[in-house]
């Protein structure tokens, strides 16, 4: 549909890309008529152009008026607006709106459009904005007069650059909040500061960063899309970190137009500008680029439109005006903006639309729906808070209560808290700012005005603050600063390994490295830093000399695996051909040449290897051994353990060891152990850690795990640990514990040792905790996994008094003092004196005691039946497993003579009087069970508990050449015979 215009009156386009002077030319046009108004897509435009017009009148002659801010001289003649905010009604000369190519802008679209068609001056309407408008113009709008003008400068494109290369005088463009702050701190570390723009700022703030910027206090700028908006600035390049954003409703792309009214904010005036890409994007598609260079873009065929006439009769009347189509194909319907989504909340609640009769209610309730949400939080707290509003202006006062509100005020009166913080109280006094200009709502408008202009602005000074402190390094600023007015700066290093530029501390030398200072933490290839390494590049070179011929004991190296000279960082250590042959690895520094790391490597290296043969001596002297046969793969995996191997890994060749080759390993101090092989003089502290850090070396680890503490015979198995390790360090894992090798071996010895005594069996005692420093529990432990086994036996609990006149014992004497032999585990028969054993053991034949003690050997059974329950217990004990059978599957643990042992006289506790009580399987069991003392079954009884009634004297073999059928001799026999 055309407007008609009235006769006379100038309507002009001016259209263009950025930096035409479009702005300029209308401000100028506003100033040469009596009265003037002009409408800017930002609140930050408004302001900065306000200010350009009472420079020029006067503050006085001059008008600002945005949604949150309001300075109304009483005889203001030119006003400054956004959009949204102009009083159209309001007749004046001059009328423009700036970028009104944002007619097409899906969320304030319908605002610029309603702008379009009926905002006008009584002598001159102006239009600025892009050449894409044009058809958009041409059909609406009649009498109008077209103005294009060209770009001063040449825009081009310069392709991606990183941020550390980017040049001064740079913005870098995204598209979020979040985007800023975190580009921003990357510029911050990558070029000492950054300025920081975003449309969220108040223009106090906005104005005090932008001056950073122009001053140039910092080089960089870090923006949203606000600067494509007339921000004046002396940009010389635009990197893109993003090309899309989020428009309020969609992710989406940025348009070629787009991306050209953010990129030609580069150059200012004559001088010609860059755009290009930054941080992790490639580049921008060819044809776009040809089309911001040449500045051709598609035009716009559609903007947004809603109708500018609501009806304020009911809600459902206003609803469904603001809802209806246009009639012209040019206009399309606004997507469902903030303030009609207010409504549609509003209205369903029942308490709003009981008191919503009238068409002033409507009207009032419109009015609240078109507060601004400057939060943007998308939730329901900012409609629950219109809601509030709306139903406090229905009470008979009509104003909001002075409680209330200062309640609400005083929610953001607060100065404290981190960037975020600040933002959200200081977008949430906007709100209440906006609220105190509508001077109906309020018994004293100017009152909350002033509070809450005075709460922005206090906001906004401690925001520019923090962002400052956050995104700007002061001395970093200052240095740069000093740098342009200076070819080269002044540099020294204090005798500590500070170094100073112009004065200004800004990092250490720690060996041959630059540790450049906290708040400067990738401090890298700058002009500070350059400044710096000419001060460092003589001092380096002295250093390397200083290392090549200091004395030995000036090196270390730790359990990060680093190599120190005079405590600091200069190489690591790195796998080599051999466990004992790591190499070295110069660290990293900007200060070193190939041939100057060479030369450090090399002494690294020189005095690793002298430090591993001093220390490591044991083990050295083993490789360089020559030795031929299995004594010189045993040396070569003894060398590769780190001198400690288990000895189940060698047996194959320790048993083709000659005599020769075992004396020569005790020359060279290694002790054939039964659990391990080791070299003794390894055990020490001193090598103990270096053996640990070759460990770890050769495994690729990062560092040495924490080894066990000097001194300790055993310490917990950490099961994080693995077995090399500990083997490493000298010690062996062996269940719940992991034991110093050389403490394990006397363990096991002596573990040996009291089985041989004790007829097999052992118990843990304070002999063999002692060894390895452990519990009762703990030791069970080790047992287990050194191959024993636990056992329950039946023992006296008590040993009787002992009897003075043994020639008057009786038969039940004699039961009692034979089971207390049998709970000591004793190997003497039923033989009262030595001389009487060994006549036993040689003849077979028993003596008259035995003879006495058989024949009343039920009246003896009776007698232990009698007592058993009360004088025993059970007691475990601990026997050995043949290693060969330990982990076999599907056997239980025993070894074939245990088995033999078993199941031919212990297993049913006939041959022997044992019985149940004993169980099967048990070596000394079966060797005590059968013919030796098939006689001495009532003797015998008291030890197999329940089963001592079921031995029967005459199932016993005799004692002479006969073998008992039962056992495994007579199956033993019978084999033989059968293969003649």
């Amino acid at each position: 549909m055309q407007i008609s215009t009235r006769s006379g009156p100038r309507i002009l386009a001016v259209l263009g890309p950025t930096n035409t002077g479009k702005t300029h030319l209308a401000m100028e046009r506003m100033l040469a008529h009596t009265t003037g108004m002009i409408g800017f897509p930002l609140r930050l435009l408004a302001r900065e152009n306000y200010d350009r017009a009472i420079a020029k009148v006067g503050k006085g002659a001059v008008a600002l008026i945005t949604g949150e801010e309001r300075i109304l001289p009483p005889h203001a003649r030119y006003y400054l607006c956004t959009v949204e905010a102009m009083p159209v009604n309001m007749p004046v000369d001059f009328m423009a709106i700036d970028e009104i190519q944002m007619c097409a802008d899906p969320e304030r679209g319908h605002v610029f459009t309603d702008r379009l068609l009926h905002a006008r001056g009584r002598y001159e309407t102006m239009f600025m904005g892009a050449e894409t408008i044009r058809p958009v113009i041409r059909q609406l709008v009649e009498n109008v007069e077209f103005d294009r003008r060209a770009r001063f400068s040449t825009l081009t494109y310069s392709g991606p650059k990183k941020i550390q290369r980017l040049p001064s005088q740079s913005a870098v463009v995204t598209f979020s909040a979040q985007e800023v702050y975190a580009v921003a701190e990357l510029v911050r570390r990558q070029k000492g500061g950054a300025a920081v723009v975003l449309g969220a700022l108040s223009p106090r703030t906005r104005n005090a960063q932008v001056e950073m910027f122009q001053n140039g206090d910092v080089e960089h700028l870090i923006a949203t899309d606000a600067i494509g908006m007339g921000l004046n600035l002396d940009l010389q390049h635009v990197a893109f970190a993003a090309l899309s954003k989020f428009d309020g409703q969609f992710h989406r792309s940025l348009s070629a137009a787009e991306t050209a009214q953010i990129a030609g904010r580069a150059g200012r005036h004559m001088n010609d500008g860059s755009f290009g890409v930054t941080g992790n994007l490639s580049g921008i598609d060819p044809d776009i680029i040809e089309q911001i260079e040449e500045h051709e873009f598609e035009p716009l065929a559609k903007v947004y439109w809603r109708s500018s006439r609501p009806d304020f009769r009911s809600i459902d009347g206003l609803q469904k005006s603001l809802r209806r189509l246009p009639d012209n194909p040019t206009l399309i319907r606004v997507r469902e903006p903030v303030d009609e989504i207010m409504l549609d909340y509003l209205a369903h609640i029942e308490d709003i639309a009981r008191i919503t009769r009238s068409p002033d209610r409507v009207r009032l309730l419109w009015e609240v729906c078109q507060i601004p949400d400057f939060r943007n939080i998308h939730t329901d707290a900012h409609p629950r808070l219109l809601s509030a509003i709306y139903q406090f202006l229905c009470q008979p006062k009509s104003k909001l209560p002075i409680d209330w509100m200062g309640e609400q005020v005083l929610r953001m009166d607060r100065y404290d808290g981190d960037i975020d913080q600040l933002s959200s109280r200081l977008a949430g006094i906007r709100v209440w700012t906006y609220v105190s200009h509508k001077h109906n709502w309020l018994d004293d408008a100017i009152h909350w005005q002033e509070r809450t202009r005075a709460i922005e602005d206090k906001l906004s000074d401690v925001l520019h603050e923090r962002l400052t402190q956050r995104f700007v390094d002061r001395r970093t600023s200052v240095l740069l600063k000093s740098l342009k007015d200076k070819s080269e700066l002044m540099s020294t290093i204090t005798a500590n390994g500070e170094v100073q530029v112009e004065g200004e501390f800004v990092g250490r030398l720690e060996g041959f490295r630059f540790i450049a200072d906290e708040t400067d933490a990738a401090f890298e290839g700058k002009a500070i830093a350059s400044a710096a390494r000419r001060a460092l590049s003589g001092e380096i070179a002295q250093r390397v000399k200083t290392l090549e011929t200091d004395e030995d004991n000036q090196f270390a190296v730790n359990g990060k695996l680093e190599i120190l000279w005079h405590d600091s960082v200069v190489g690591t250590l790195k796998k080599g051909d051999t466990v004992l042959s790591p190499e070295i690895s110069v660290i990293d520094s900007e200060f070193f040449d190939g041939p100057t790391r060479e030369r450090v490597r090399v002494r690294l290296q020189t005095w690793l290897n002298s430090h591993i043969e001093t220390r490591l001596k044991m083990l050295t002297r083993l490789r360089d051994c020559q030795m031929t046969g299995a004594i010189r793969g045993l040396l070569f995996q003894l060398n590769e353990g780190l001198g400690c191997v288990p000895r189940s890994e060698l047996e194959s060749l320790i048993k083709d060891l000659t005599d020769e080759d075992r004396k020569a390993l005790a020359k060279l101090g290694v002790r054939l152990g039964v659990e391990t092989v080791h070299v003794l003089d390894a055990l020490k502290p001193d090598p103990v850690e270096l053996r640990g850090i070759l460990w770890a070396v050769s495994r690729d680890l990062e560092e040495l795990p924490e080894l066990p503490p000097a001194g300790r015979t055993s310490v917990l198995n950490d099961r994080s640990n693995s077995k090399g390790f500990y083997l490493a360090a000298g010690y062996m894992p062996v269940g719940p514990l992991a034991a110093r090798v050389d403490m394990l071996e006397r363990f096991a010895a002596l573990l040996r040792q009291k089985a041989r005594e004790n007829d097999g069996k052992v118990r843990p005692d304070p002999d063999l905790l002692s060894l390895l420093g452990c519990t009762v529990e703990q030791a069970e432990g080790v047992f287990a996994a050194l191959g024993w086994r636990p056992e329950i036996v039946k023992v006296k609990k008590a040993a009787p008094e002992p009897v003075a006149d043994t020639a008057a014992l009786t038969d039940s004497d004699v039961v009692v003092a034979d089971k207390a032999d049998a709970a000591e585990g004793s190997e003497a028969s039923v033989a009262t004196t030595d001389a009487e054993q060994a006549d036993v053991a040689s003849s077979g034949e028993s003596d008259a005691v035995g003879s006495d003690v058989a024949a009343n050997a039920d009246s003896a059974d009776a007698v232990a039946a009698e007592t058993a329950d009360d004088e025993y217990e059970d007691v475990k004990f601990f026997v050995r497993v043949d290693r060969r059978k330990r982990h076999q599957p599907g056997q239980n643990n025993r070894g074939p003579r245990n088995q033999a042992a078993g199941s031919g006289a212990g297993a049913e506790g006939r041959a022997d009087g044992r019985g149940e009580g004993r169980g099967a399987g048990n070596r000394n069991n079966g060797q005590r069970g059968g013919p030796r003392h098939a006689k001495g079954g009532p003797k015998a009884a008291p030890k197999g508990g329940h089963g001592r009634n079921n031995a029967k004297p005459h199932q016993a073999a005799a004692k002479n050449n006969e073998i008992n059928e039962d056992s495994p001799f007579a199956k033993l026999k019978e084999m033989l015979a059968a293969k003649g």
